[in-house]
């Protein structure tokens, strides 16, 4: 199982966002480049960035931080928030970027997905973030009409092979991962399912491994490592990966 550490940006610096919302903000570093670094050093495969502004207000807020990280790092980085025209994937992917993220486009735009996956194949991945089975999209303030498995499987159907699905109840919270929901994923799509929100112990680590047979691929992990409660290393032996 891979395991993605995330850097989440916001003006420039690291943070970490309880359930999404800019009121529970930690700022962990001043610079999102050094953090990157320092996962690449202690063994991340792939490291997962997301503009926090570009998600909330729309369109790519962080982008000279991202560009910076994408020639600093040598691993292949992946990155969401804002990415909502096609000119804005393709230049990402230009300069660095390995896949985009597509999140609110893949809800008001699928044809868009599916432009983008046959002019960029792999470099796709649709990013489905849920509340109690709900899509949540623009920054996770507005929920959309149709259920996570339902978007998921339409993805699928557009050329996506790779989906990120995040519990927005969980993100940040450290109170374990949705287990039953991911499950059911995996489960409903032939897509690889990358889990995201609540990892808080290398335990939880262990149990996601269990389901990696059904096509959970990935974890990522963000606020256990920042807390310290995870070590990126003893993660990495626990999925395999070191």
């Amino acid at each position: 199982m891979l395991i993605i550490p995330a850097v989440d940006i916001r003006d420039g610096r690291c943070v970490r966002l309880v359930h999404g919302e800019l009121a529970k903000e930690t700022v962990y570093h001043a610079d999102p480049v050094a953090v990157a670094l320092r996962w690449e050093a202690e063994g991340a495969a792939r490291i997962h960035l997301v503009d926090l502004d570009g998600a909330f207000q729309g369109g790519m807020q962080n982008s000279a931080v991202i560009e910076q990280i994408a020639r600093a790092v040598k691993v292949p980085v992946q990155v969401g928030g804002g990415i909502r025209d096609e000119a804005r994937a393709a230049e990402l992917l230009d300069r660095g970027v390995s896949r985009v993220i597509l999140g609110t486009v893949a809800v008001t735009s699928p044809r868009l997905v599916e432009e983008l996956c046959y002019r960029f194949p792999g470099q796709v991945l649709v990013g489905i973030d849920a509340r109690a089975g709900r899509v949540a999209i623009r920054g996770w303030v507005e929920e959309a009409e149709q259920s996570a498995i339902d978007l998921a499987c339409k993805m699928g159907d557009l050329g996506i092979k790779e989906i990120i699905y995040t519990d927005i109840n969980r993100d940040g919270t450290l109170q374990g991962p949705n287990l039953v929901a991911l499950e059911e994923m995996a489960k409903a799509v032939s897509l690889q399912v990358i889990a995201s929100g609540g990892v808080s112990s290398l335990d939880d680590l262990q149990k996601l491994c269990l389901l990696e047979p059904l096509g959970v691929s990935g974890v990522i992990l963000g606020q256990a490592l920042y807390t310290g409660r995870v070590d990126l290393r003893d993660a990495l032996k626990i999925a395999g990966c070191a």
